[in-house]
């Protein structure tokens, strides 16, 4: 069992990153990270957001889903398995 899982959106730009930040956040519980190192992105900037949230964040978001990477991110101790969706 993972101690940890969550879901991270990663960008190209950071004002993309910044404009989903302020969109997401009226209606959702998010928060803004540093991109982790196992993922490449030209944008160091990444939103995090619970599991169950999901589908709402990805029905939020529409078409603009298309010019991003999402990521499950599963920790247990220092392990961590970042799966693309």
């Amino acid at each position: 069992m993972f101690s940890q899982e969550f879901y991270i959106i990663s960008f190209e730009s950071t004002h993309h990153a910044i404009q989903t930040e302020i969109k997401l956040k009226k209606n959702f519980s998010i928060e803004t990270i540093p991109t982790p190192r196992e993922i490449s992105a030209s944008c160091g900037l990444s939103i995090k957001f619970p599991c169950e949230k999901l589908i709402d964040i990805l029905d939020e978001l529409g078409k603009e889903i298309e010019n991003v990477d999402v990521f499950k991110i599963q920790k247990k101790g220092k392990n961590k398995i970042i799966t693309k969706l």
